[in-house]
């Protein structure tokens, strides 16, 4: 999407108590200056920085106070606010800010109006490098991030506390740019993308399981991406702890024979498919019902491979566009480029799990996309939102071609 994708948008932003506070005033400008219609609402804390009225004389609309009673419009002022707009940013986001949205907590105009929202939502943190280290606030941002909210990752240099470490604002060139990335486009209305995601797990016996360490992030992103370009998305996932987008339909499976019988039910109907599950490639030959006991257990067990559900696809009849993944540790690009023409596939996504940022059970990722044609794009470590909205911009490229 270009530099004028927020031409007309109405942007909501919600800024909080962190001394980037002022920063805040130069993303509105930059914000206006890009055509968008911009909604501020601060919360208490944040005034103490900047005041209401330099907001409300820069951005031209009244900034509502954070005491209910303090909005003078007719109407429930805290989901008036969100009627209507496009996409929402928080910057600075403090901790207590997130902490807040990940618990559901709405006690002031901003955090209310963040619950009521039905658009994508953006944080841009702003604190110091300890709290953004801290395990709480680690696990908060995860959290959102599963529910489909984009961070904009702070940036590392010398923080208010005189300390260096990461815990700067974002420039605002970032902050823009995946604010617009975020926006939806429409681009794929009328389109249903079928998208996979997250392991699956083949039984040894009641308790026990072959699975890996794939925890769906990327899968969930890739529909939160495709939903906010208007398409229709299915998602079916194996076991993952993450929220689908809303208005996504999700199938959840348990093993690879039943993703495959949900892929083949669903892919009629779909006009892209993207396989970004980790589906188990082994399955034990011989199952059991119940727990096995420790002293009764064999010594070895028999595996056998399940089924490759790409290959099946590319029997299957009708033309769609069909994305593959490659997780791999040695041979990155032999590997990929042999995947793509055995799998017949359109696009193909190859990261190295062993690269630092990237993998399973990281919310970043570093990948390089490889089409039919040859053309190569590498992405470097970037949140795996990001990261999906880069891989659905090439799945359009691709398909107007």
């Amino acid at each position: 999407m270009g530099r004028n994708a927020l031409e007309g948008k109405r942007v909501l932003l919600g800024v909080t108590g962190s001394i980037a506070a002022y920063k805040a005033v130069d993303i509105l400008r930059r914000l206006q200056d890009r055509g968008a219609d911009v909604r501020v609402v601060m919360t208490k804390n944040a005034a103490r920085f900047v005041s209401r009225l330099t907001f409300e004389t820069l951005s031209r609309q009244p900034v509502p106070g954070v005491e209910f009673q303090d909005w003078e419009q007719p109407g429930i002022g805290h989901i008036d606010i969100t009627d209507g707009i496009d996409i929402a940013l928080v910057a600075p986001a403090t901790a207590n800010i997130i902490g807040k949205i990940a618990s559901g907590i709405a006690d002031d105009t901003l955090t209310t109006a963040l619950l009521a929202l039905d658009c994508p939502l953006v944080m841009a943190p702003a604190m110091n490098d300890r709290m953004y280290r801290n395990p709480v606030v680690r696990k908060n941002i995860a959290f959102l991030k599963g529910t489909g909210v984009l961070f904009v990752e702070p940036g590392t240099g010398e923080l208010a506390c005189g300390t260096v470490g990461q815990g700067r604002l974002a420039d605002p060139d970032r902050i823009l740019e995946t604010l617009t990335a975020a926006l939806p486009s429409g681009e794929l209305t009328g389109s249903t993308v079928l998208v996979t995601a997250g392991p699956t797990r083949e039984p040894i016996d009641a308790v026990r399981f072959i699975s890996n360490p794939s925890t769906g992030r990327m899968g969930f992103a890739l529909a939160a991406a495709a939903a906010a370009r208007g398409a229709r998305v299915m998602l079916i996932a194996g076991p993952a702890e993450l929220d689908p987008p809303k208005t996504a339909c999700i199938i959840k499976v348990l093993t690879a024979a039943d993703m495959s019988r949900a892929v083949l039910e669903q892919l009629p109907s779909a006009d892209i498919l993207i396989m970004a599950a980790a589906v188990s490639d082994f399955k034990p030959v011989q199952t059991f019902p119940r727990k096995i006991k420790k002293q009764e257990a064999p010594t070895s067990i028999e595996l056998e491979r399940t089924e490759d559900i790409l290959t099946t696809v590319s029997k299957q009849p009708g033309r769609r566009f069909v994305v593959g993944f490659a997780a791999e540790t040695d041979d990155l690009l032999a590997n990929a480029v042999k995947k793509l023409k055995d799998k017949n596939l359109d696009l193909i996504v190859a990261n190295d799990v062993l690269k630092q940022g990237a993998g399973f059970g990281t919310d970043t990722n570093s990948v390089i996309m490889l089409d039919r044609a040859g053309a190569r794009t590498e992405l470097p470590v970037m949140t795996k939102a990001e990261i999906a909205s880069r891989i659905m911009d090439k799945v359009i490229e691709l398909k107007k071609k």
